[in-house]
């Protein structure tokens, strides 16, 4: 069996957010931290797991994005993965999920891959297409939200997806499919000394993104802005009692005493 994760390099919570000076993206900066986007950190245990139970089965990794993204494929042969792809896309720009499952799908369809896993989102755009958007190039069967999954006989794989309301669907769905993956199906590892010290040195296969066809139409950022500042804060002066009385009279005018 073969699998592919695809993964999705994203800006760490830590690091400050700068929009560029024509207010379409973000400002480079070089001190900005990037990580592996945590939600495909469970698509890519979930299929470790599945490796772990059916023997022989390959997980390749790959991602789309600038050179920088090599890292976050490095990241995934330490946490596992067998093979690393990398997409490059050239200079960093906002990538709308319609071209991003484009090039993925390009990519997917040399594989022969029986089984696609994806985040069920990212955290930074948080657009939950890329995975269903990849189905339909492909033009596989697609589950989204898996919650639960277990490959059965037949070519087929058992899933339990997340509904809206607390409601679950399970459903049998004929391999090869796409599968987006929610957080907590399980608990992703940490990487083990041997997998860190097979990724330094092990090769990440690069494709050009560049000279494919980036799917036209879909989504466009227009602009980039902060949020306004809705309320200020009020520094209270003067001795404990002076200071009471001024809180009163606060709580007075906003009528809540």
């Amino acid at each position: 069996m073969k699998i592919l994760v695809c993964i999705k390099q994203v800006r760490d919570d830590t690091s400050p957010i700068m929009i560029g000076p024509e207010g379409k993206d973000y400002q480079d900066d070089r001190n900005a931290v990037f990580r592996m986007n945590r939600l495909d950190e469970y698509a890519l245990e979930e299929a470790i797991l599945i490796r772990e139970k059916n023997p022989g089965t390959v997980v390749d990794a790959v991602s789309v994005g600038p050179e920088r993204v090599r890292a976050v494929v490095r990241k995934a042969l330490e946490k596992g993965a067998d093979n690393g792809f990398h997409i490059v896309t050239g200079e960093a720009a906002y990538a709308p999920p319609l071209a991003t499952a484009g090039f993925l799908a390009s990519f997917a369809r040399s594989g022969e891959y029986d089984l696609i896993l994806t985040g069920v989102m990212s955290e930074d755009d948080m657009n939950g297409q890329t995975g269903s958007m990849l189905a339909g190039f492909l033009d596989l069967s697609c589950a989204v939200s898996v919650i639960a999954e277990e490959i059965g006989e037949n070519a087929v794989i058992d899933v339990i997806s997340e509904l809206e309301g607390g409601m679950r669907e399970h459903a049998v769905i004929s391999m090869p499919c796409v599968l987006t993956i929610q957080s907590g199906i399980n608990r992703p590892r940490y990487p083990s000394l041997s997998n860190v010290m097979r990724a330094k040195t092990q090769e990440i296969v690069t494709v050009d993104g560049t000279e494919q066809d980036e799917q036209a139409g879909g989504m466009e950022q227009v602009s980039l802005s902060y949020p306004l500042k809705t309320g200020h804060g009020v520094i209270l002066t003067g001795t404990p009692e002076e200071k009471a009385v001024a809180l009163l009279d606060i709580l007075h005018e906003k009528a809540l005493v």
